[in-house]
Order: C-alpha cells, then sequence, then structure tokens
C-alpha cells in the first residue's frame, strides 16, 4: 500500500485529538457530577469532624456536620449520598444499627428535610456495629451465622426506611439477605424503598482505609467465607443474578478499578439494571498518596480513573472523589 493511500486515513485520526476543544467534542465518554455518589462516615456527638488518617480530606463526621457537608456537595451537583454509621458502643450482634436514635437515622432524617431533592443511601450491614467486626451474628464455632443475619439485616433496613432513606444497600453478602429484606420492607408498608445490592463485593486488600473510617475491621480472621474471591468473574454473574431475581432495583461492583472486567460484564449481561460501582477507599488512598510523592496528577489520574469506570459500563460511582470530582468537571 502506498503512502499517499495510508496518509488520509491517519490525517483524520489525528485530526479528532488535534485540540482540546476537538477532543471534548469527539469524547466518547463523559463524566456527569450527577453520577457520583459520595460516602460518608456519621457518628454520635455534635460538631465532630474526625479526619481519617488513611483517606486525606474524609472525616468521620457527626450528624450536624454530615448536613453540612452534603448541603456543599448538594450545590455542585452531586444528589446521592451513602451512609455509613461508626456507633460508640458495641455489641456480639450490632444491635445499636437498628435503633431510631442512633446516627446513621438521624442523619437520614435531616438530609431528607434540609435536601428534600436528594437521595439517601444506607449501608445496610453488622461489622461496623458487631465487638467481632464480622457482618453478621456468630455461631458458638466463630462463623457467620448466615440464616440467623438475615432477620437482623431486614431489622437494620426497616429502621433506615423509617427514618427517611429512599435506598437501602445490604452489603454483608449474606446469601437470600435480598429476599429477606425486600420481604420485610414490603410487610412494614415501605414497598416504595430501593435496593441496591452489592451483589459482587469481593474480599479485597483495597478495603484497608475504610476499615479505619468505619472501625469495622475483623477482631479475627477474614471475611474471606462469604465476600467473593478476587478469581471469580461468572460467580459475580450468579451473584447479581441472584440479587435481582429476590428484588434487587440496582446492582453494584466492588471495588472498581481492579474489576473494571467485571463491571462490563455486569452491564452486558444486566442492561436494564442500574449499575453502580464502589471507587474504594484504598484506590483513592493509593492516588493521594502517589500524588504527594509528586508520583502523578491527582487531578488528571483521579478523572481518568472516574472515566476509565464508567466506561467499562457503570452508571453511577460511589467516589471519595466525588467533591473534587465536581468542582474539577465545573472548571
Amino acid at each position: 500500500m502506498k503512502d499517499s493511500e495510508t496518509g488520509p486515513k491517519f490525517d483524520r485520526l489525528r485530526r479528532l485529538r488535534a485540540t482540546h476543544e476537538l477532543r471534548q467534542i469527539n469524547a466518547e465518554t463523559r463524566l456527569d457530577m450527577r453520577e457520583l455518589v459520595y460516602p460518608m462516615f456519621v457518628v454520635n456527638g455534635k460538631k465532630v469532624r474526625n479526619p481519617v488518617p488513611s483517606m486525606p480530606g474524609i472525616c468521620q463526621l457527626s450528624v450536624d456536620e454530615a448536613v453540612i457537608e452534603a448541603e456543599r456537595l448538594h450545590s455542585l451537583g452531586i444528589w446521592q449520598f451513602l451512609l455509613f454509621g461508626v456507633p460508640t458502643t458495641k455489641d456480639s450482634v450490632g444491635s445499636r444499627a437498628w435503633l431510631s436514635d442512633e446516627a446513621v437515622q438521624r442523619c437520614i432524617a435531616d438530609l431528607r428535610v434540609l435536601i428534600p431533592d436528594a437521595t439517601v443511601i444506607t449501608d445496610v450491614c453488622l461489622c461496623e456495629y458487631t465487638d467481632h467486626g464480622h457482618c453478621g451474628k456468630l455461631t458458638a464455632e466463630g462463623d457467620v451465622d448466615n440464616d440467623a443475619t438475615l432477620p437482623l439485616l431486614t431489622a437494620v433496613a426497616i429502621s433506615h426506611a423509617e427514618a427517611g432513606a429512599q435506598v437501602v444497600a445490604p452489603s454483608a453478602m449474606m446469601d437470600g439477605q435480598v429476599a429477606a429484606i425486600r420481604s420485610g420492607l414490603d410487610e412494614s408498608g415501605y414497598r416504595e424503598v430501593e435496593i441496591l445490592g452489592y451483589s459482587a463485593k469481593y474480599a479485597s486488600a483495597f478495603y484497608g482505609p475504610f476499615r479505619d473510617a468505619a472501625q469495622s475491621a475483623p477482631q479475627f480472621g477474614d471475611r474471606r467465607s462469604y465476600q467473593m474471591a478476587p478469581t471469580q468473574r461468572e460467580e459475580a454473574m450468579l451473584e447479581i443474578y441472584a440479587d435481582i431475581d429476590e428484588g434487587a432495583d440496582k446492582i453494584m461492583v466492588k471495588p472498581a478499578l481492579a474489576y473494571l472486567d467485571v463491571i462490563s460484564a455486569a452491564k452486558s449481561r444486566f442492561p436494564a439494571q442500574p449499575l453502580y460501582a464502589y471507587n474504594v477507599s484504598g484506590e483513592y488512598a493509593m492516588l493521594h498518596a502517589a500524588a504527594a510523592n509528586g508520583w502523578i496528577d491527582l487531578r488528571l489520574s483521579a478523572l481518568e480513573t472516574l472515566t476509565g469506570i464508567k466506561r467499562a459500563g457503570a452508571d453511577f460511582i460511589i467516589t471519595y472523589f466525588a467533591e473534587q470530582a465536581a468542582n474539577w468537571l465545573r472548571k
């Protein structure tokens, strides 16, 4: 083939990316701040802002401070918030998780009043509330009892619905948890409350900073017997199908970066189901650490990361970069 025959083809491709304006016009994937979900760690007390050392810019927040934070982000275009609770006291079954006076329940109520058009999503799990750090009630042998945990998770979800949560997100990875929660919500008169399943939640090494923030590290063993092994992709499709079959309205893949293929496969297999991807704490922390050492540009790296997650198929991205990304996208 002659040079003259190949030249125009490649000139055309170069022309599509020659300037910033052309790159913007021809972008196949566009980030939108409305697709970002901001996670918050809420605690009891007032005027509390406890920085999380392993997550720069992230704090444990008392309810009053969490509402201020949410109002600021809402002004930037963020309208979805995911709440995690960090109780003052813990016990073997995590009984504070479903009490109406706990931080999450009070934060839901305040957010619904002060930001009525925001969507409040709540994490439904017990690991933050149990003194052993596992996601459910234990057997005498120290294993998580799947069936005995289901009514506890259901009680948590109902308490969140009573406070005003529009979406509950069970993350304990117990078999049958979505069906149990759906039944409990319906019987309690909360048929309109949606369920976002942590459908494909992996036993990941990238959760370390989150466990600092939520004070939820297991006191013994690990969670590999109920969270998914990183080797599994087709099993993730089975987990997602099971959640949808049990009544999940939305699905999630967690973490995001090491599981872009799972996100892509999930979107391909279940295109009608809104798909969330969780850009987890370790993914956030490692970019900050590299940027602090001058090895990468934080803004460019974070936006590239979020773009990659969306390009893989995510409809919404749960990310600690939400506020920064919203500001970057507005410029």
